[in-house]
């Protein structure tokens, strides 16, 4: 029976949500007073039921919502009947489209943040919040007070019949798990000494993030990572050498494919895109051969050399961003005398700004979270990037959860704010790669 209520609830929820989205949409086209009033009472209604409903749980759910629902149905043919058109009968049609695809896409961004939203959270936990069941979304803490100069844990329990606050002075070691207790409050009993049973007692906690697990989970590292400043040192030479490598490598053979002519250039460039297609496991050991007579393993060289290399993508990317610009402004700067690197340098790089960004983003992503080639060339703690550090870490320190999840924020952190400020470059340049005209 569980799954049907469950179901009958996510309906529920649905249809007032859809309904209480459509009044507003409707509202906002056409506001009457009435319209914003229908959808405001929508909600006092949802609330009001789940008030007054005498049931708990899932039931309680659908009939709240439910109830809601209902009314706004009821609401939204008493304010258009005999009034709807066949053209506000089509905007409305489209209203409600609009309106079931939002829901979709919300439901869909729920799921995909769920994890993150956990991490932070469990990142500011105590310890004995993480495993509770239900979840406990809201990080707190136990309140203390001060008591003789000394902080002392603050609960909640009866004296004499009358519940009271009171904070914990000592354990005793008895059978009976005794612990001795003064009291806080109420001001009458202030003061008063007494002993309570261990079960009898209920912590008075406060939402209220622990924030001190960041600073400890950088005070576990290895005393040789400074607190994390070698392996982010390490980090940033990687990712600004990558980025560097991958947008003068990849844009300078991409130019050649696209601008010039010259034997066998498709041929060519269909062999390139044709080395996508092999697995990253059949090239790691004849690379691993080759870096290793070079005499760069354990060093940071293997993990940012590769990207002056050109990779397939990024020069598929910007090639079909440098086959948009139009003919007529490489011609005019050759006739100025501009030599072909100059055009390259000059012309062509600032009209593909978009597909540079795009290249950018996801070039910092690959070399900020690059775990596997650390793990191959790297055996120094000092040659560390934070990937792996991170994962060292975890085998050192995976039982306490709060100290991994708050380490694991901190390293996502910064690859998070990069894709959020610059989304709008990435999206641009992979929504327009290809388009010619």
């Amino acid at each position: 029976m569980a799954p049907v209520l469950w179901i009958l609830a996510a309906i529920s929820v649905y249809a007032a949500l859809g309904f209480w989205f459509f009044s507003i949409s409707d509202g906002i086209k056409r506001p009457t007073i009435a319209k914003f009033a229908s959808a405001l009472i929508a909600v006092v209604v949802a609330v009001e039921v789940w008030r007054v409903a005498p049931l708990t749980g899932t039931p309680k759910i659908i009939v709240a919502f439910g109830a809601a629902a209902l009314y706004q149905l009821i609401s939204y043919y008493a304010l258009h009947a005999g009034k709807l058109k066949w053209q506000d009968a089509k905007q409305r049609h489209e209203m409600r489209r609009q309106t079931i695809v939002h829901l979709v896409l919300l439901t869909g961004s729920v799921f995909f943040i769920f994890p993150f939203v956990w991490l932070v959270s469990t990142s500011v936990k105590e310890d004995v919040e993480i495993f509770r069941i239900p979840p406990i979304w809201f990080p707190t803490q136990q309140v203390k007070v001060k008591i003789d100069g000394k902080e002392r844990k603050l609960f909640e329990s009866k004296l004499d019949g009358r519940p009271v606050k009171a904070a914990l002075l000592k354990e005793l070691n008895d059978d009976a798990g005794n612990r001795r207790m003064i009291v806080v409050e109420p001001a009458e009993l202030k003061g008063r000494v007494y002993l309570a049973l261990k079960d009898n007692l209920t912590q008075v906690r406060l939402v209220s993030p622990v924030w001190a697990n960041y600073p400890r989970a950088l005070k576990f590292l290895p005393e040789g990572y400074v607190y994390g400043l070698v392996p982010l040192w390490n980090t940033v030479q990687i990712v600004v050498l990558s980025i560097l490598g991958t947008i003068f490598s990849s844009s300078l053979v991409a130019y050649s494919f696209a601008r010039l002519k010259w034997p066998g250039r498709d041929a060519l460039f269909y062999v390139l895109l044709a080395t996508m297609m092999i697995p990253g496991a059949v090239t790691m050991l004849p690379v691993f051969l080759i870096f290793r007579w070079l005499g760069w393993v354990d060093t940071l060289r293997p993990l940012w050399f590769p990207a002056f290399c050109a990779g397939p993508f990024g020069v598929f990317l910007l090639r079909q961003f440098f086959m948009t610009i139009p003919n007529d402004l490489e011609d005019a700067a050759k006739i100025d005398g501009c030599s072909l690197f100059g055009i390259y340098w000059r012309i062509m790089l600032p009209l593909i700004k978009p597909a540079l960004a795009a290249l950018v983003i996801m070039s910092f992503i690959g070399a900020w979270g690059n775990f596997m080639g650390p793990l191959i060339y790297s055996s120094s703690p000092e040659k560390m990037p934070l990937a792996y550090a991170l994962a060292l870490f975890a085998g050192q320190h995976g039982g306490e959860q709060s100290l991994m999840m708050a380490a694991s924020t901190m390293v996502m952190l910064p690859v998070l704010l990069v894709f959020f400020f610059t989304q709008r470059y990435f999206i641009q340049g992979i929504t327009l790669t290809g388009i010619k005209g």
